[in-house]
């Protein structure tokens, strides 16, 4: 052990070991775990949710509460109206592009892994997981509810199958059996009898297998805001004592994880809480509380609470972050481990500094949508009663039932003229409408949001000067970049990484997968768990029209520069020319830039070889290489010629051999008839033979030396 002292410098000092570092017991846990969640439940039910609840009521546009019968109860629709016209443009900001967030490497030999990092995890997100749906619940959740939460885990999924085969010889079976994913369940000898009972042929074996096919994978949802808990004073997910997601299950599905049936059944039954939250109730008008009477036991629900808590387990001093799993409303802890994150990833459009909660879109609007609303009934009442207007009687000079009949063209019977007269109401409403405007100008205040932004109003564009119009355009634009860059800093930031290290830490084997419309094996194992996130979210001012604009100004400098000094100069290399051309095409609207346009990379020539051979020739080029064509079609030519001036030698040497065979039989037997005795022949032709092959071999190379 080591101190520090006075000089600054560390001394080696004596540990000294007590009997008061103790681990912490079962029922220390457990009460730690039962005091954190009651007071994160108290606060989220009672702080939070009644507020969340509010605003779901006032986006599905609900009644106040305090309509009056025979009164206008119209509803004004703002702040419905106001998040549906962020969402879109707030979700093409992410899908525009497949690279939202990249991965930065931490030293030089991390640089091809991080780029290959960043192509696999958006794959996870998007391809393995309903990246695009999940985003939208947790961004509709943060507009309307505060906070959007997203949940990630590594799955272990096991897929089992079960195969039945026939017909197998025992050397079949013990191959089937060596693999190692492959369990025998039954296997039985089978033997086919004739009609008297005798074997016919050989036995064979019968076997039944099950294989276990490994599918983990990571997983994401979005969690419902009522199922996320959190202790009262926390600042982040970092810094909290206590983040919970509490959902329920049943019976079988806890089994299926492992536990004990007979411990989950104790606890099994009490799971209204939830049911009953003011937020469930806000968002399911048709939400059945309690549950049906099931006879089986396996169907039965359970409120499942996994809680990350910082505790000191082993008695160190230190708190450390553990994942535990309890059940029931008494939070009876079944299971606990030491984890490194909480996998959660949190959004919120409008953070307030030093707290988890911040502000809704729904939030700054709901008191407008509550005073247009009364603004509106007032007018619609107004106009009702100027429309119909009351009557007034002389009492006793009419016949009430006759003024009460409002049938068309009906009679009433009064005793002296003017005993009936219409009270008419003047209109008012005109007098409402400046409000209305106010009240609009104050919402697109607040949040950027105009019917001109959005491209609703076509008076207002038509009257407007272009600058104008783009000014609106643009301040609705600044709104929807501030919130997406604060989701980009801080979710997508959370669940990239949390990605990351779950497909690092539990993806064990290699995997062929389809990136820049390649298949190229991924083996995450060598990669740096810890590389740091950047986010590509609204980096540019303005609309994506003016950056088009100024992009596709850029590439026309970046064009002269390379034509005036060359591909290979100090300004502009085309690996930046290429970026350039690639983020014209994301923001034109193509999510994949590499159906136009292939990304260059450092070094990289911008003409390749087969181009470059064709580019445009010089004049003196030109007449060089007519001039070599000639000269070797002249060289052919001449070839063409020696080759059937030496065909025409070979068959003049095949008849001269003909006839030098004939010859030689001749004399030999002449010889023979003379002088009685006899000539080799075989021995006089091989040595001709012979000297017909040396002369076929040196009149090619004779010939090559005509030129």
């Amino acid at each position: 052990m080591y101190e520090n002292s006075a000089e600054g410098e560390f001394e080696e000092v004596e540990e000294v070991i007590t009997d008061d570092k103790k681990p912490l017991s079962e029922e220390d846990l457990q009460s730690i775990v039962t005091s954190e969640l009651s007071s994160a439940v108290d606060f989220i039910d009672n702080d939070i949710g009644p507020q969340r609840a509010k605003a779901t009521k006032y986006y599905k546009g609900d009644k106040f509460g305090n309509e009056e019968d025979g009164r206008s109860q119209i509803v004004s629709h703002d702040v419905s109206d106001t998040i549906g016209a962020i969402m879109p443009s707030l979700m093409r900001v992410f899908f525009s592009t497949d690279k939202v967030v990249e991965f930065v490497p931490k030293n030089a030999e991390d640089v091809q892994r991080a780029e290959q990092a960043t192509e696999y995890i958006n794959y996870i997100f998007t391809q393995d997981n309903p990246g695009f749906l999940t985003l939208q619940s947790a961004f509709k959740d943060a507009l309307v509810r505060k906070v959007g939460i997203i949940k990630y885990w590594w799955d272990e999924d096991v897929e089992v199958t079960t195969e039945h085969f026939s017909g197998l010889n025992p050397e079949a079976l013990q191959f089937l059996a060596s693999d190692p994913l492959v369990e025998v369940a039954s296997s039985e000898l089978a033997v086919e009898m004739d009609e008297f009972g005798n074997p016919i042929g050989m036995p064979s074996i019968e076997a039944t297998v099950t294989r276990r096919v490994d599918k983990g994978r990571v997983k994401v949802e979005a969690v419902p805001p009522e199922e996320f808990l959190i202790d009262r004073d926390a600042k982040t997910l970092e810094d909290a004592t206590i983040v919970a997601h509490r959902t329920t299950l049943t019976v079988s599905d806890l089994v299926a994880r492992g536990y004990e049936e007979d411990e989950i059944l104790e606890h099994a039954g009490d799971t209204d809480i939830l049911n009953w939250s003011d937020e469930v109730s806000a968002r399911q008008e048709n939400q059945s509380y309690g549950q049906a009477n099931r006879s089986d036991d396996a169907a039965k629900d359970v409120s499942y609470t996994e809680s990350y808590i910082k505790a000191d387990m082993d008695g160190d001093g230190i708190a450390e972050l553990i994942k535990v799993c309890s059940i029931g409303p008494s939070n009876k802890v079944l299971f606990w481990e030491p984890v490194a994150d909480v996998p959660f990833a949190t959004f919120c459009p409008d953070p307030e500094p030093h707290t988890f909660f911040g502000m809704s879109v729904a939030d700054s609007v709901m008191d407008i949508q509550q005073t247009k609303s009364t603004v509106l009934r007032n007018m619609l009442d107004s106009l009702a009663m100027s429309i119909h207007p009351r009557t007034a009687i002389v009492e006793g000079q009419a016949n009430i039932d006759d003024v009460l009949n409002t049938e068309v063209g009906a009679i009433i019977r009064m005793r002296s003229a003017g005993s009936v007269q219409p009270f008419a109401m003047p209109f008012v409403g005109r007098e409402a409408f400046p409000m209305m405007q106010y009240l609009d100008e104050l919402k697109e205040n607040r949040t950027g949001i105009s019917k001109a932004a959005a491209g609703l109003d076509a008076a207002a564009l038509q009257s407007s000067t272009a600058s104008a119009v783009q000014a609106t355009v643009s301040q609705a634009q600044q709104h929807i970049e501030m919130i997406a860059r604060i989701f980009a800093e801080t979710g997508m930031k959370q669940l990239f990484k949390g990605i990351l290290k779950l497909t690092v830490n539990h993806q064990d084997e290699e995997r062929m997968t389809r990136l820049n419309n390649q298949f190229v094996p991924i083996d995450p194992r060598s990669w740096n768990a810890d590389m740091d996130v950047v986010s590509n979210v609204a980096l540019g001012k303005g609309t994506e029209s003016e950056r088009v604009a100024a992009l596709t100004q850029i590439a026309g400098k970046q064009e002269e520069i390379m034509k005036l000094l060359g591909h290979q100069n100090a300004l502009v290399s085309p690996k930046q020319y290429s970026h350039t051309l690639a983020k014209i095409v994301e923001l034109s609207g193509f999510k994949d830039p590499s159906m136009f346009i292939n990304v260059l990379q450092e070094g990289q020539p911008l003409v390749p070889p087969e181009a470059a051979q064709n580019k445009k020739k010089s004049p003196e080029e030109l007449l060089a290489e007519v001039q070599a064509q000639s000269i070797q079609a002249d060289i052919q030519k001449k070839a063409a010629e020696l080759q059937l001036r030496r065909d025409e030698m070979m068959r003049k040497d095949d008849l001269e051999r003909d006839k030098l065979d004939v010859d030689i039989h001749m004399r030999a037997a002449e010889i023979a008839g003379k002088n009685g005795t006899t000539v080799n022949v075989a021995q006089i032709r091989a040595d001709v033979d012979r000297d017909r092959e040396m002369l076929k071999n040196i009149q090619p190379q004779f010939g090559q030396g005509v030129r």
